[in-house]
């Protein structure tokens, strides 16, 4: 279902986006579509949508918790997902929105490069994968290996 069709806040922030292929707007669509609709100020600010090599798509929001130290990153939730209802954690391209808070219709719902600890998740699972970042010209796709560079292995 889209956003639009949802009656969600149509693709606040997607206006750079060049250079990404349209099921890779539909992944970002989709993170931004899933804040929108759980955003919870102190609980769920970060969403993220992924898709698997096998072509299914997961979304999933952050879970915050009084204890930060528990707090789940969003893209953890959503590769948790896919191994939970699909058994499908390889990563083809995984991307995460972050709300600006608020429901007005002018809320910045921007990309965000994951965390230390989501690349090294996103790496351990599929090595191969992308991630949708923002950069100084719109959205791009990287490797995960160069989000990642002399990523820890365990001998």
């Amino acid at each position: 279902m889209s956003a639009r069709g949802a009656g969600l806040a149509p693709d606040r922030g997607a206006g750079m986006t060049t250079g990404l292929s349209d099921a890779d707007q539909e992944l970002v669509r989709l993170a931004r579509a899933i804040i929108w609709q759980r955003y919870r100020p102190g609980w769920h600010v970060v969403g993220a949508a992924l898709r698997t090599r096998a072509g299914r798509v997961f979304t999933g929001v952050h879970l915050e918790a009084y204890v930060g130290r528990i707090a789940i990153c969003a893209e953890a939730v959503t590769l948790g997902r896919a191994a939970t209802e699909a058994g499908d954690t390889d990563i083809e391209t995984i991307v995460a929105v972050r709300h600006a808070g608020g429901h007005d219709p002018g809320t910045a719902l921007k990309v965000a490069a994951p965390c230390g600890m989501c690349r090294e998740m996103i790496a351990d699972y599929s090595p191969a994968a992308a991630v949708i970042v923002p950069s100084a010209n719109g959205l791009v796709r990287k490797p995960i290996a160069w989000l990642l560079p002399d990523k820890y292995v365990r001998d």
